[in-house]
């Protein structure tokens, strides 16, 4: 099957993304070796771990040392959950993500997708905890992008 330049099997030609692919589990390592990791050619920095390792992050060696580099992205229904939020969510399990690779945290990003019809004071909210998590950890929030 070829798409876009893409050569090499992909899983099967009736098969779609479940929900499971997400999970964390058994699905997802599958989706992730199978498809994601050998999409990418490029897949480190440096000599560092890289994508095909797997890990929380990446690490890039520099003067002796290492940063540590991550993402994580959050898709939970409802949104306010029984003691937090997808904001609270996205700082505590990017935090997290670092301190599992041994890294202390600098700095974070953000990407904020808002679906259209969303009160405005569920989007203030959200961003409110976000913030809180920040400060609990003494983490600056740098640079984002919001769709």
């Amino acid at each position: 099957m070829s798409l876009h330049g893409w050569e090499g099997e992909v899983f099967g030609v009736d098969e779609v993304i479940k929900l499971e692919h997400g999970g964390g589990g058994r699905l997802m390592r599958e989706l992730i070796e199978g498809v994601i990791v050998p999409a990418y050619r490029l897949n480190r920095a440096g000599g560092g771990i890289g994508l095909p390792e797997m890990d929380d992050g990446a690490t890039i060696p520099l003067d002796g040392r290492s940063i540590v580099f991550t993402t994580d992205a959050y898709t939970v229904k409802p949104i306010i959950f029984p003691g937090g939020d997808i904001g609270r969510l996205a700082i505590s399990g990017t935090v997290n993500d670092l301190a599992v690779m041994g890294a202390t945290p600098l700095a974070l990003a953000t990407s904020i997708i808002v679906e259209e019809g969303l009160p405005m004071d569920v989007l203030r909210g959200v961003v409110k905890s976000m913030n809180g998590a920040l400060e609990e950890v003494e983490v600056p929030l740098v640079a984002g992008d919001t769709k």
